[in-house]
């Protein structure tokens, strides 16, 4: 599947700076041109998709609901 066939239109190119393995779910940070950019996966994903520190990614952000709140 490419990234074209993935109903997400926001997407950051960057590049993996820390992954935080668990049993389960890891948490990936992206650095992107933005920022930092966490995802929290599954660890079988993380291995299907063999990331590993300086690997390029693409972060989808997928949300139904943005919150905003006052200082």
């Amino acid at each position: 599947m490419s990234i074209q066939a993935i109903n997400v239109r926001n997407q950051f190119r960057g590049v993996v700076k820390e992954i935080i393995r668990g049993d389960v779910v890891s948490e990936i940070d992206v650095q992107t041109a933005s920022g930092i950019v966490t995802s929290v996966i599954t660890t079988r994903s993380v291995d299907s998709l063999e990331l590993k520190i300086g690997s390029e990614v693409v972060a989808l952000v997928k949300s139904t609901e943005v919150s905003i709140a006052t200082l």
